[in-house]
């Protein structure tokens, strides 16, 4: 591997290293410290020695800002979406990217200058400090799933948008006709009363603009009303969008997860989607307890990633990738003949108990199977559940 690739996996957002992680979590720990330095800076009550080493601070961090810039434009043509063009073109693309312009939008405090002086203070660079906000941004698992929501939700967030302003202009409208004779100021444009329709169709209500008119207070409750309906409407279009979303993404982490069982591998894709939706990854560090001697049976497991140890009564038996356990308590109906216990951190598909009594119905081959190998470890041993 090239030096320009081990970077890149060190400065790749979703690396999934230990080294990518610490280097992300370095980035965060800058950003808050230079937030906070490009903040406290612009307090009056701050010390000239203070404000100096909030200079140096706010300096420090967006020096380190451009370092990391240059590097990620170095690196840029290891991006795999790039790998079609040339550096030059890679590297150009990569900056005109929206994280690339974040990140160049974020390195201009270090290129600023106090009027007078080549020190960069805490003054100048204040104005930046948003765009250091949003270079956070760059790092919150959540900000791509946000987008992705609105994306995906784009139309039905449209019609409510446009539903909002038929509302909003057709309430400023009417309360201009309503109110403009008692209260020019406040009400004598449509754009003055789109003030009080703002406020009051998000039924946020400062108070500083009310109707007097009786009409004009019909109205600001029937306008209330309409806020709360289409405020109802937009989260409940976000909420089913982020559900949705967060399926979809449970789905193909669950599928990838599957694909590796070999268990699974002889199976059709239609099979496999059906075995997907009803099974849960979990993830267990080393030395935890899975299953409990005389619990109840309610799960069996299928191992993704590392090892689990099976204590019967005849000895140990070490379980690894591929291998299911569990099955036992499942097709006797009952409580776990044995405990079970992970030797490594594992990475395990759980199966509940309603979920394998449907699957029996709909893949009678698959639960044959789970059923021949439960037959071969009865005759090895007292059972490995």
């Amino acid at each position: 591997m090239t030096l320009r690739a081990r970077i890149y996996g060190l400065l790749d957002p979703s690396g999934q290293s230990d080294a990518a992680r610490q280097v992300r979590a370095l980035e965060i720990f800058l950003n808050l410290i230079g937030i906070a330095s490009v903040s406290v800076g612009t307090l009056d009550s701050l010390t000239p020695n203070a404000r100096e080493v909030a200079a140096i601070v706010t300096g420090v961090v967006a020096t380190a800002f451009f370092f990391a810039y240059a590097l990620r434009g170095w690196v840029a043509p290891e991006n795999p979406l790039f790998q079609d063009d040339s550096p030059a073109r890679a590297r150009i693309r990569w900056m005109l990217s929206a994280g690339g312009l974040i990140d160049l939008l974020a390195v201009v405090p270090a290129l600023a200058t106090v009027s007078g002086g080549a020190r960069l203070g805490a003054d100048s660079a204040s104005i930046f400090v948003l765009l250091w906000v949003l270079k956070l941004a760059n790092h919150a698992p959540g900000v791509g799933l946000i987008a992705r929501v609105f994306h995906n939700e784009r139309s039905a967030l449209g019609a409510a948008a446009a539903l909002f302003a038929i509302v909003l202009f057709s309430a400023a409208t009417i309360a201009h006709w309503l109110e403009e004779a008692k209260q020019p100021e406040q009400f004598g444009s449509i754009p003055a009363a789109l003030w009080w329709t703002v406020v009051t169709l998000t039924t946020t209500g400062y108070g500083d603009v009310v109707p007097l008119t009786p009409a004009g207070r019909l109205l600001g409750g029937l306008v209330m009303l309409c806020g709360i309906a289409v405020l109802a409407l937009l989260a409940g279009i976000l909420a089913t969008g982020f559900a949705a979303e967060v399926r979809r993404g449970e789905f193909v982490r669950t599928w990838d997860l599957v694909a590796r069982v070999p268990f699974f591998s002889e199976i059709g894709a239609i099979a496999i989607a059906d075995i997907v939706e009803r099974l849960h990854s979990r993830s267990y560090p080393a030395g935890a307890m899975v299953i409990r001697k005389g619990a109840a049976g309610d799960s069996m497991y299928f191992i993704v990633l590392g090892t689990v140890e099976v204590k019967l009564a005849s000895g140990m038996r070490t379980l690894g990738m591929g291998d299911f356990f569990g099955e036992m308590a499942l097709l006797d109906r009952k409580p776990r003949s044995a405990d079970v216990f992970t030797a490594s951190p594992c990475t395990l598909l759980v199966l509940n108990v309603a979920d394998f009594y449907q699957l029996a119905g709909q893949q009678p081959t698959l639960i044959a199977a789970i059923e021949a190998e439960a037959k071969r470890r009865r005759e090895n041993d007292s059972g490995a559940n």
